[in-house]
């Protein structure tokens, strides 16, 4: 019987060794866009349910009011007779919906500002530099209860207030990232080639910028969802015959004494977890297409 070579021995280990890391960044790849896929799913469901029970969750009936969380109604029903579970899932997809909107709107506006900030010199930056200092320098809540109530509330109105002050953070990221492209050394022999400047901002900026732009509209999304919550909570946003997750807080806050706790700590729960789910879908799509971290 043979011994075995100590020197494939060694070759084994050290091909072994090269292996490894690889199908572990493989196999954490796969983890990161299982994630994102399916926060990306229960957050459509989210929005597709709750336009199913838009209508029932607006149902009331009186001999059903007050009840503890049953089998027949998971999250309870409050004075009305209203289900709270239809409730909670149709002011989730309310939520959500106000979210996108501003949130891609608020995007969209950072970018155009970006771009102008640096692409359109000096007089350009420190005109965008000012703006976004002007509206970080203002308490977010203070400038989103003003403008809601300027455009008389409702559901235009709060998402207009969460889209025109979400943007100043994502500015300063994307103005970083396209100057940062604008001197790199592909921009600079594009343009000793004579490559216009149109053609260089779609053709290297845009798709350098995109994944940046991309994870920021994502993690818009949370934040907005929060500050609409919020400031409906106070009674600044959405109206009260609207099933919204803020109406449904401020509401039960007049109950809980009663000791309707469900009221408020069901519907409160669900849109921690849906901020998470926007959490988990942002932070797994930045480590996909991060150069450094989808090495890691």
């Amino acid at each position: 019987m043979s011994s075995p070579n100590p020197y494939t021995t060694v070759m084994e280990r050290a091909a072994l060794a090269l292996h490894l890391p690889r199908r572990r960044r493989v196999a954490n790849r796969r983890v990161l866009l299982a994630s994102f896929v399916i926060a990306v799913v229960a957050l459509v469901a989210i929005v597709v349910a709750g336009r199913v029970v838009f209508d029932a969750a607006t149902a009331t009936d009186f001999s059903q009011k007050n009840l503890a969380p049953s089998p027949a109604h998971l999250f309870g029903t409050d004075w009305m007779g209203r289900d709270m579970f239809l409730r909670t899932v149709a002011g989730l997809s309310t939520s959500v919906l106000v979210g996108l909107l501003a949130a891609s709107v608020s995007a969209v506006v950072a970018l155009v500002l970006a771009s102008i900030a640096a692409l359109g010199g000096k007089r350009a930056d420190a005109v965008v530099t000012w703006l976004v200092d002007l509206f970080m320098g203002i308490p977010h809540i203070v400038l989103l209860i003003l403008v809601s109530y300027a455009l008389g509330k409702g559901f235009w109105g709060v998402t207009i207030a969460v889209a025109v002050t979400h943007w100043p953070s994502l500015t300063r990221v994307l103005r970083a990232e396209i100057l940062q492209c604008r001197e790199s050394s592909f921009v600079a022999h594009a343009r000793k080639f004579g490559v216009s400047s149109a053609r260089i901002a779609l053709t290297h900026m845009v798709p350098y910028v995109f994944p940046q732009f991309l994870v920021g509209l994502i993690l818009l999304f949370p934040h907005a969802i929060m500050h609409e919550a919020a400031i409906t909570f106070l009674g600044f946003g959405l109206s009260r015959d609207v099933p919204a997750i803020g109406v449904i807080l401020s509401e039960s806050m007049s109950y809980l004494s009663a000791g309707m706790w469900w009221l408020a700590v069901f519907p409160g729960i669900a849109l921690i977890l849906t901020v998470m789910l926007f959490d988990v879908a942002g932070s797994s799509l930045r480590r996909l297409i991060d150069p450094h971290s989808s090495q890691e």
